[in-house]
Order: C-alpha cells, then sequence, then structure tokens
C-alpha cells in the first residue's frame, strides 16, 4: 500500500471515529480494538495490502514508539491528582517496583522452562512485557486532573512508573546475551542500572519539573501581560529531561513522568499560596492562574498532548495489525499471554499490595487490567537495536505482538462492563 492508500485509511478511520465517538462509548469496544482489527483486515493476516516488517524498521519503530510513550508519560503526570506521598502514593509504588519485578521473574520462568528460551532471553522476554500501558488503557486511566477515583489513579501512576522501573532488567536480560555490560557479579548492573540511574532520573525530573513552574510563574507575574507557548513548555521540558537522562546514563522515562508530576503540584502550590497579582496591563488574572484546581503549563500543555496520543495511537496500533501473520498465533504465544493474564499479573499484584490497605476490589481490577501495549513494543526494538540475534529477535517478535494484540481485545472487551460495574458498587 503506497502512501495514497495510507493518508486514505488514516483519514477515513479519523472521519469514522470522530463521527462515531458517541455510539461507540456504548458498546463494549474501545478504539485500540478497531484500530487493530482494520489492521488485521488489511494486513498479512487478512488481505495482505501493506506489510511492516519490525525487523527491518526496527530504528524507525523504535524511534516512534519512544516519542509516544514519552508523551503519553507526560500527559498521565500532569494529571496526577494529588501530591507525591508515601500514603497516597504507596499502592501505585508498589506496583510499578515489586510487582513489576514479580511480573519479570514469573515470565522469565515460563519463557526459560516451558518456551525454552536461554535465561538471558527469557529475562529480557519478562521486561519487554512487564509494564502495562499508559497509552491504550484510556478506559482505566486517569481522564482528567481533578479525577479523583482510587483505581484509576493507582492504575495511570503504576504505568507512568514502571515504563522506566522495567530498564534495569532490559538491561539485565541484554547483559546476560553478552551485549551488556554488567560487571563483576553484576557490581555494575546494581550501582548503575538500578541505584544511579533510577535515583538521578527522580531528581533530573523533579528539579526540572519544580524549576519550570517557578520560571513560567515568574514570567507571568513580571508586570506584563504575557501569553507563554505552554505546547512548547511541555514538549520542551520533555527533551531536555530526556536529553540530559540520556547524556547521564538515568531513565528518561521515569525522569519524565516525575518532571510532569513535579511541574503540576508546583504549579498547584503557588497557585493556593499566591495568586499572580493584577496590572494596568493585565487587569484580570485569567482563571487558570488563580484556581486552585488548575495549573499553568501543565493544564495549557495537556489538550495537545492527548491529541498527539491519540493519533500516535491510531498509527501504531494500525502497524501492528501489519506486522501479525496467521502463524504468529501460535500456542507458544497465546499460552504466554493466556499465563501473563490470568497468572503472573494476579499474582504480582497480590505480592506487591500484600499488607497494604488497599481494597480488595481494587486489588481484583488491578489484578486483570495490567494492559500491555506501546511500552513493550519499544523495548522490543530498543532490544533489536542493541543486537540480540534475528533468529531471537524473530521469536521475540512474534511473543510481543499477539500478546499486545490479545491485550487490547481481551481487556478492552472486558474493560466497561467491570469498570461500570465498579462504580455501581462504588456509589452504592
Amino acid at each position: 500500500m503506497g502512501s495514497a492508500g495510507w493518508f486514505v485509511l488514516v483519514g477515513g478511520l479519523m472521519l469514522a471515529m470522530g463521527l462515531t465517538s458517541p455510539m461507540i462509548k456504548r458498546f463494549a469496544v474501545t478504539s485500540a480494538m478497531l484500530y487493530l482489527s482494520v489492521g488485521l483486515l488489511v494486513g498479512p493476516t487478512g488481505f495482505g495490502l501493506f506489510h511492516f516488517n519490525p525487523l527491518e524498521q526496527s530504528a524507525l519503530l523504535e524511534v516512534l514508539t519512544e516519542v509516544v510513550v514519552l508523551i503519553s508519560l507526560f500527559s498521565a503526570g500532569v494529571k496526577m491528582p494529588v501530591p507525591v506521598s508515601w500514603v497516597r502514593w504507596r499502592s501505585p509504588v508498589l506496583l510499578a517496583f515489586v510487582s513489576m519485578t514479580v511480573t519479570v521473574v514469573l515470565v522469565a520462568g515460563f519463557g526459560h522452562y516451558v518456551l525454552g528460551l536461554s535465561l538471558g532471553a527469557a529475562v529480557l522476554l519478562g521486561a519487554i512485557l512487564a509494564p502495562t500501558d499508559p497509552v491504550l488503557a484510556t478506559e482505566v486511566q486517569i481522564r482528567h486532573a481533578e479525577d479523583r477515583d482510587r483505581l484509576r489513579f493507582t492504575l495511570t501512576c503504576e504505568a507512568g512508573m514502571n515504563d522506566g522501573s522495567a530498564f534495569p532488567f532490559v538491561m539485565l536480560g541484554l547483559g546476560l546475551l553478552g551485549l551488556h555490560d554488567l560487571g563483576l557479579f553484576g557490581q555494575r548492573w546494581w550501582l548503575v542500572d538500578v541505584f544511579w540511574a533510577t535515583a538521578a532520573a527522580l531528581v533530573v525530573g523533579g528539579v526540572a519539573g519544580w524549576g519550570l513552574a517557578y520560571i513560567s510563574r515568574y514570567v507571568r507575574s513580571s508586570g506584563r501581560h504575557i501569553e507563554l507557548l505552554n505546547d512548547f513548555l511541555g514538549l520542551g521540558l520533555i527533551g531536555l529531561v530526556y536529553g540530559i537522562c540520556l547524556w547521564i546514563s538515568a531513565w528518561g522515562f521515569l525522569a519524565v513522568f516525575f518532571a510532569a508530576v513535579a511541574l503540576r503540584q508546583t504549579e498547584l502550590k503557588l497557585a493556593e499560596a499566591q495568586p499572580v497579582p493584577t496590572t494596568p496591563q493585565a487587569p484580570a488574572a485569567p482563571p487558570l492562574l488563580v484556581e486552585p484546581g488548575s495549573a499553568h503549563v501543565s493544564a495549557g500543555a495537556l489538550v495537545f498532548k492527548e491529541h498527539l496520543e491519540r493519533l500516535s495511537e491510531l498509527v501504531l496500533i494500525l502497524l501492528i495489525g501489519g506486522m501479525l501473520f496467521l502463524d504468529s498465533w501460535s500456542w507458544r504465544a497465546t499460552a504466554l499471554a493466556l499465563f501473563l493474564f490470568t497468572v503472573a499479573r494476579p499474582l504480582s499484584v497480590m505480592v506487591g499490595l500484600a499488607g497494604s490497605r488497599t481494597p480488595w476490589r481494587i486489588r481484583g481490577l488491578a489484578s486483570w487490567f495490567g494492559v500491555r501495549g506501546i511500552g513493550s513494543l519499544y523495548y522490543l526494538m530498543y532490544a533489536i537495536e542493541h543486537g540480540i540475534d534475528e533468529e531471537l529477535a524473530v521469536e521475540l517478535i512474534h511473543l510481543t505482538l499477539v500478546v499486545v494484540a490479545l491485550s487490547i481485545l481481551v481487556h478492552g472487551v472486558s474493560v466497561k462492563p467491570m469498570m461500570r460495574k465498579f462504580w455501581r458498587r462504588s456509589r452504592d
């Protein structure tokens, strides 16, 4: 399919979604399910109108998924409704670090003992599939900055963090395959890939978000009526934080998420503590500058980022459909998906939240809604670009794509009925 065909396909889908969105909301389907169905129909599984080869286009796909994940992490971060504290963030932190680690171990064990992968390949597979997705799980994500639903907060915050917390295990898998230096007895991995990269990401992200909030506040209150380009400021913060993390070998995904969190929470504190004074040039402060529930750069940049997310979701899910062949749906891939959805995810959530005060209904839904998606594609392309051999790359491509596709379909079908039931019981 040529350029004209792609324009027609993407444009037609956008028009169809825009016109039928109110009707789609009433049925147990999601936009990702519709995009995947179209991709499977026109791809090699269906009519074979196009085929996207991820092995040959791994560099391009790595960049595309990297940008999409960064934008989605920023969007998730600026929608966080509460400040960072152990009491309020305990559940998502445990899910993002403890449960994610347990998932890597369980999937690696399945990959090694059931699928027959080498230890390094199994650990890499676990790291690729462990992170939950901040892009595709729209029905169980924070919808706006004032959304206080505990389940959506927990799942959104978890997805925002575990895209970064999975990176050390990606490097561990590559190291076991001989493609990354782990150091003597894994010393370099522990010191650099785990402790330094995580701590540095938190510091860089927190300081950058805090600093931008104060700078924008100072500019707006400098006695002149100044309209700042919030979209540019948001994108600039993403680029600056991520670039610094690449320089210093820190985890940029984690840093971007916490930069967004720090930006929003700092802006809210500033707005509550000291409203922007009026001046002759600006006789009345805009509502966004004085209302405690709003924020300047974070709120202004959010709408643009969400539009980018929707467009990126459409294109990437279509590409997933264009990567899958009929023989991709092997028993190995299907068994892995079932194990991940019904054993690894529930068990990891129960282990991670053991002893916490998280209600059992939230634990149950969190055990099911571990949606896999764009983050897994990024880690897969990252591993391919770092030199894993072609045979292993093809195996991981098939396994990952089937897991992601089944996650889109299975979780997509169940999310609306289960969430409606949850909300009804919450109101009773």
